[in-house]
Parts: structure tokens; sequence; C-alpha cells
């Protein structure tokens, strides 16, 4: 296999949580979008992920990647009960901003902007991290995810007595655990492999 490490080029990197889209420069070379073989492209799910360097980079391992966006697609976008959409990105943009994603946080909190119609609560939580107040039901989610980004054993049954006293059922619960675990990995493996910038891609 040849050489695949990367210097990114010169750029401007996020010294802060925001809402603002971001580029991201990989560490490791992505397969480029033209020698994508037909496996990768399948593994992508969606074909404009094909323009993604991140999804790119992920298609070396096509199997890993497939799976990995199936079970992403299940949390977040299936509508069949459970948490209320805006809640499931708001468990995913604090795991990012208590595991420090600058990328992922930034994603997930226009997500959950969008589909809350409560910007100004996202930005106080990019803002003030993960203790800021958002209105009980938020703290609520915003506890459990941040207790399972800790450590997973950190979660327990007073995280889902006080989800469930926030008016959540246990589909919804699953959902918030079931988002806040996967991101809880995502961030580790975005962090690991490349990094956010401000630049607009070339």
């Amino acid at each position: 296999m040849p050489e695949t490490t990367l210097v990114p080029p010169p750029h401007t990197g996020p010294v802060a949580f925001t809402q603002a889209q971001l580029e991201w420069l990989a560490w490791i070379a992505p397969v480029p979008e033209a020698e994508l073989t037909e496996r990768q492209r399948a593994s992508l799910i969606d074909a404009a992920r094909a323009k993604s360097p991140y999804f790119r980079l992920l298609a070396r391992d096509p199997d890993a990647l497939e799976a990995r966006t199936r079970t992403d697609k299940d949390i977040f976008y299936n509508p069949e009960g459970g948490a209320p959409r805006a809640e499931r990105e708001l468990a995913a943009a604090a795991t990012s901003r208590f595991n420090g994603c600058i990328y992922c946080a930034s994603v997930h909190a226009r997500f959950a902007a969008t589909y809350s119609k409560r910007g100004e609560d996202v930005q106080k939580l990019l803002d003030e991290g993960v203790g800021a107040d958002l209105g009980e039901r938020w703290n609520a989610v915003v506890a459990a995810s941040v207790a399972l980004a800790a450590t997973p054993v950190a979660f327990g049954p007073e995280h889902v007595a006080r989800l469930r006293k926030a008016g959540m059922d246990d589909f919804a619960i699953a959902d918030i655990i079931q988002a806040a675990s996967f991101f809880n990995w995502a961030n580790r493996l975005m962090l690991s492999l490349g990094e956010p910038s401000l630049d607009a891609a070339a």
C-alpha cells in the first residue's frame, strides 16, 4: 500500500465550539473520489458522501463503514417512535462538546437547532459547556449523555429515572443512550484521524 500519511495544508483551525459549517482535514489520505471501487461506493450508503474526505477515508474499510453508516442512520433517522430528532441530535452534540470534538459538535448542534428551533439554547451548550442550564428535559438528556461519555459505568438508574421523569418512554430513552454512545465512539475516531478547519474546501 502506498504511503498514506498526510500533513494538512496551512489552515485556520477553530478555537471555540461553533454552529458554523466546518471543513475537515484528514491526516491519512482518503481514497480519491475517482478511485472508489464499486464496493466502497456501496458502503457509503448515500452517494453524496463520496464528496466527503472523512467518509472516503473510512471507505478504506468498506465493511466497517457500511456497518457504521447503517447504525448511524437507524439511530438518528428512524422515525418509528422514540425521542424526537432534536433530542437525539442534542445527545450527540452534548457528547461531542464533552469530548472536545469541535467538528462533530458543530454538525449536531446545527441539527439540534434546526429540529428544535432552540438555536440560542444550543449555542449556550456550546459556549458554556455541558453544565449549561437548558431546561430540565434537555438537562436530563445532557446529563445522561455526559455520564455515558465519561465512562459507561457512570451511567445508572438515576439517569434513566430523570429522563423518564422528564417525559420520555423506554424507546425515547433508548434513543438518547444510543445517540450518546455512538458519538462517544465516533468522536474518538474523528479526533484520531484529522482536524477541523474554518477554511472553505479548495
